[in-house]
C-alpha cells in the first residue's frame, strides 16, 4: 500500500461566507504564525483551532474543513488468525495536523512527544533571555526542546549551541538537528529542524512558529546545521 497521504484524507467540508482579516508576515516567509484574535495557528492562509478544524482563507469567505481522525489500513497482517487482514490504526489529530502543515506523509510523523511539545509551546511571546510560558528566546527554545524530548543537554546561547555541536550543510539534514543563522551578525539565531525543510524556533516577530528553510529571509541568513556528537 503507497504512503497515505495528507491530501488523499476523507475531509467534511462545511462553507461559511464571512469576510476575514489575518495577520500578513512582514518578510513574506512560509511560516506559521499565532493569530492574536483567535489564537488559531496560521500557515500560508491556513488555521487550525483547537477542535480540529481547518479553515483555509480565501478571497471574499473563508471554507472550513472538519479534519476527523481517520483510520488508515497498514500492510502489517495479524497472526494467529484464520484470515489475514489489514490491521487498522489510527493516527493522532497532531500527526495528521502537522503533516499537513509540514506537507509530507502522515506516517513519516513519529515522534508524537516532539510533536507535543511543538503545540505545548506554540505561539508563545519572544523575550530575549525569556525561558517561560510568558516569554522565550530562540536557544532557550531549542535546548529546552532537545532536554525534554532528545534527552540532550545543551549551553544556553546560541553561539555555544554552534559550538557544541558537528555541523552539516543542508542536505545532510535531519530531524533533530539544530539550524543556525546570522541575523544580526555572527550566530545570532538557532532552531531545530523538523522534516522537508522545514523548523521550529522561537522568531523575534512571531514567537515560537514554524518556518521554512526556502523562505527568502532564512535562506541568506543561513549558516548551517548542527548535529549533537554521540
Amino acid at each position: 500500500m503507497n504512503k497515505l497521504k495528507v491530501k488523499s484524507l476523507a475531509v467534511i467540508f462545511t462553507l461559511s461566507i464571512t469576510t476575514c482579516a489575518f495577520a500578513q508576515n512582514t518578510n513574506k516567509a512560509a511560516v506559521i504564525s499565532a493569530d492574536e484574535q483567535s489564537g488559531n495557528h496560521l500557515i500560508n492562509g491556513i488555521s487550525f483551532t483547537p477542535d480540529g478544524i481547518l479553515r483555509t482563507y480565501e478571497s471574499g469567505g473563508t471554507k472550513s474543513i472538519k479534519v476527523e481522525s481517520v483510520p488508515v489500513v497498514t500492510n502489517k497482517v495479524e497472526t494467529n488468525t484464520e484470515s489475514s487482514i489489514g490491521t487498522i490504526e489510527k493516527l493522532s489529530h497532531l500527526q495528521f495536523k502537522y503533516a499537513m502543515l509540514l506537507n509530507v506523509d502522515v506516517e513519516s510523523l513519529k515522534n508524537i512527544s516532539l510533536l507535543g511539545f511543538i503545540e505545548n509551546w506554540f505561539g508563545t511571546r519572544y523575550r530575549f533571555g525569556g525561558t517561560t510560558k510568558k516569554g522565550i528566546d530562540c536557544s532557550a527554545l531549542t535546548g529546552g526542546l532537545l532536554l525534554a524530548v532528545y534527552g540532550f543537554a545543551m549551553p544556553r546561547t546560541a553561539r555555544e549551541q554552534y559550538d557544541a555541536t558537528e555541523h552539516l550543510d543542508k542536505d545532510s539534514l535531519k530531524e533533530g538537528d539544530l539550524v543556525f543563522f546570522n541575523t544580526r551578525g555572527g550566530v545570532s539565531h538557532v532552531g531545530l529542524y523538523l522534516e522537508n525543510n522545514y523548523f521550529v524556533h522561537a522568531s523575534s516577530s512571531q514567537g515560537v512558529t514554524i518556518s521554512s528553510l526556502e523562505d527568502p529571509y532564512y535562506s541568506k541568513r543561513f549558516i548551517c546545521g548542527g548535529r549533537i556528537e554521540q
